[in-house]
C-alpha cells in the first residue's frame, strides 16, 4: 500500500511543492483545507485530481480528530499557519491561535488518533529574530521579534515537548526564507518580481518598498520541501536548520531583478515607511551543516537563479490575459 500523507496548508507555496514531490514518490496525498467562500487552490490546480481533500481547521480540535480518523495518515506535514509577519502585528491573537496553539491541537489529535504517524512541524528562522550568533544553528537561542515569530517559537517548543513526553515521531524544520514563483504577492520577494514585470510591461511606473538593507538567507521552496521529506525518512525525529548559508539584502534582490530585464532599479524604487516593521530582524543566515551531514540535503538553486526564475514567471504572467499559477511555476 502507498504511504499516506496529510498536508495542512496544501494550497500554499510549500504545500503545493510538497504535494508534487510526494506524488512523484508514490504517496497517497491528502490535503487539509479550511471552509472558505473563495477559491484558493490555484497553486495545486494542475494536480488536484490526484489529491484527496478534507475540511478541517486548526482552530477546531474536533475537526482535526475527524480528519486524522478519515485520512489515517502515515505522515503529517503541518504547514498551515498565519504566515505573513506584518499581518501578525495587526492580528496577534489570531496568529497565536493558528500558528501557535494550532500546533498543539494537531499534535493532541495525532496522539489520540494516529500516535504511530510521523509529524513534521514547519518552524521558522524568524524564531531567531534578534540573533545571538551568526550563522544560526539548531542550538542558537531564540529571540523572536514579531507575534508571528513568537507563535512559531511556541509551536516549535510544543513539538519538541510532545516528542520528549510521548515518544512520538515529531520533527521540526527550522526553515530560512524560501521563495518561488508561487510566493504570495504580499511577500517582499514576490512583490519585487511582480513589480519588475509590471514595470517592464508598462503596467506600473514605480515599486514601493521598506527596508532595503534587511538581509535574509533566501533559498528555493522546491529545495526546502525536499528537506522536509528527508526529515521524515530519517531514523529518528530531530530538529534541522534548512538554509543556504548565504546572506543577501533586499537591495541585492532588487538589483538582480531589475538588471534581469535591463532596467535601473534606482529610477523606479521608492522607499515607503509604511512597509517598515515595528521591530526589524536585520540579518538571518543559517548553518545547515547538520541537514547536509545527516540527511544528505543540499540546495540546488542559487540566489541569482532564484531571482531570475521569479522574474521570468511574473513576466509570463504579465504578458498573459490572467494572473494565476500554472503547472510550470
Amino acid at each position: 500500500m502507498a504511504t499516506r500523507a496529510l498536508i495542512t496548508g496544501i494550497t500554499g507555496q510549500d504545500g503545493s511543492y510538497l504535494a508534487e514531490l510526494l506524488l512523484a514518490e508514490g504517496y497517497e496525498v491528502w490535503g487539509m483545507v479550511r471552509r472558505s467562500s473563495t477559491e484558493t487552490s490555484g497553486r495545486i490546480d494542475h494536480i488536484k485530481d490526484r489529491l484527496h481533500f478534507l475540511q478541517a481547521d486548526l482552530l477546531d480540535s474536533a475537526s482535526l480528530t475527524s480528519a486524522l480518523e478519515e485520512a489515517a495518515p502515515d505522515e503529517i506535514y503541518n504547514l498551515a499557519a498565519q504566515s505573513f509577519v506584518p499581518t501578525s502585528w495587526a492580528q496577534p491573537t489570531l496568529t497565536g491561535q493558528f500558528t501557535g496553539l494550532g500546533v498543539t491541537r494537531l499534535l493532541e489529535a495525532m496522539r489520540q488518533v494516529a500516535p504511530k504517524a510521523r509529524f513534521y512541524q514547519a518552524s521558522s528562522s524568524e524564531m531567531f529574530g534578534k540573533v545571538r550568533e551568526e550563522p544560526q544553528t539548531e542550538l542558537t537561542p531564540f529571540h523572536p521579534r514579531s507575534p508571528y515569530a513568537v507563535a512559531k517559537t511556541y509551536g516549535h517548543h510544543i513539538t519538541v515537548n510532545y516528542r520528549e513526553s510521548f515518544g512520538i515521531f515529531a520533527a521540526s524544520g527550522i526553515l530560512f526564507n524560501h521563495e518561488s514563483p508561487r510566493r504570495g504577492l504580499e511577500f517582499v520577494t514576490r512583490k519585487i518580481s511582480h513589480g519588475v514585470a509590471a514595470i517592464k510591461a508598462g503596467k506600473a511606473t514605480e515599486l514601493r518598498l521598506g527596508n532595503l538593507d534587511a538581509a535574509r538567507d533566501w533559498g528555493f521552496a522546491g529545495d526546502y520541501v525536499r528537506a522536509m521529506w528527508l526529515m521524515m525518512r530519517h531514523a529518528t525525529p530531530d530538529d534541522f536548520v534548512v538554509a543556504t548559508g548565504e546572506n543577501h539584502s533586499v537591495r541585492e534582490f532588487v538589483e538582480i531583478a531589475f538588471g534581469h530585464v535591463g532596467l535601473d532599479w534606482q529610477q523606479y524604487v521608492k522607499l515607503d515607511p509604511r512597509f517598515l516593521r515595528p521591530a526589524e530582524v536585520d540579518h538571518l543566515r543559517g548553518n545547515a551543516e547538520k541537514a547536509r551531514r545527516l540527511l544528505g540535503w543540499e540546495p540546488t538553486v542559487s540566489f541569482p537563479e532564484l531571482v531570475r526564475m521569479m522574474v521570468d514567471a511574473d513576466l509570463a504572467l504579465a504578458a498573459g490575459p490572467n494572473a494565476g499559477y500554472g503547472s510550470n511555476t
